[in-house]
């Protein structure tokens, strides 16, 4: 890919304003699902690795279906399910509220691909440390939120971080549920994935180039946030 890049325009191919609009909605809306992705997944996980009930074989295979399914797959399905016509559409026109063919749905489709990076990473971690400390803190007098908040989540820390890191670059790369649920709208729900896709037609140098930045966006990100927890990690141990 290096070597197929066209050096000398560079800048200009990654810098068109429909390029820098593509890259700053990619990272919001990978931001924004990622810490959706940590709100769904925290409890997800918990019940998972915590529990056992009735039906959790199967609760675990619906939570882990995106991983087989073909994202444009996952984009019908959101679809008909958040929909104008869809199972909560009316709900939402209802409320005045539009969620298909938006930035909104951007961050739906994200969310649900990466959704199951956050539970896996998080389901084995929290069944490697155990229940122990959780329990002392219990005996002690902590209660559930705050053994959640001072033992659990800490515990989990790396776990949370790499399904964190995990959800972010599945989300920046996503393309084909975004493109079904919520189209390809030029600074609305038009990510980099898509701007790379159209621009392979009309100028496959810009598109090399902008794959380009999305590789280095992804590493950049992986890197600097595995950095950051072994630095705390590194810390932790010498404390």
């Amino acid at each position: 890919m290096v070597a197929e890049v066209d050096w000398s325009n560079f800048r200009a191919l990654v810098t068109s304003e429909s390029s820098r609009a593509a890259l700053w909605l990619s990272l919001r809306t990978s931001a924004a699902s990622t810490l959706l992705c940590v709100v769904l997944g925290v409890p997800m996980a918990m019940v998972l690795a915590r529990n056992d009930f009735p039906g959790k074989q199967v609760f675990r295979a619906l939570v882990l279906l995106p991983l087989v399914l073909p994202p444009v797959v996952g984009g019908i399905a959101l679809v008909y399910t958040f929909g104008r016509r869809g199972l909560l559409g009316s709900t939402f026109d209802a409320l005045g509220l539009q969620v298909a063919f938006s930035t909104t749905a951007v961050v739906f489709a994200q969310t649900f691909v990466a959704l199951p990076f956050m539970v896996l990473s998080l389901e084995g971690t929290l069944r490697s440390v155990g229940r122990r400390y959780e329990h002392v803190a219990s005996t002690l007098g902590g209660r559930p939120t705050f053994v959640l908040r001072r033992v659990t989540l800490p515990l989990v820390l790396p776990g949370l971080t790499s399904g964190a890191v995990l959800a972010f670059a599945r989300s920046l790369g996503e393309f084909g549920a975004t493109l079904t649920f919520a189209g390809s709208l030029e600074g609305v729900t038009r990510t980099l994935p898509l701007e790379i896709y159209l621009q392979r037609e009309s100028d496959p140098d810009a598109a090399v180039a902008l794959s380009l930045v999305l590789v280095v966006t992804a590493v950049l990100v992986v890197a600097l946030v595995h950095g950051r927890a072994g630095q705390r990690r590194n810390d932790g141990e010498r404390t």
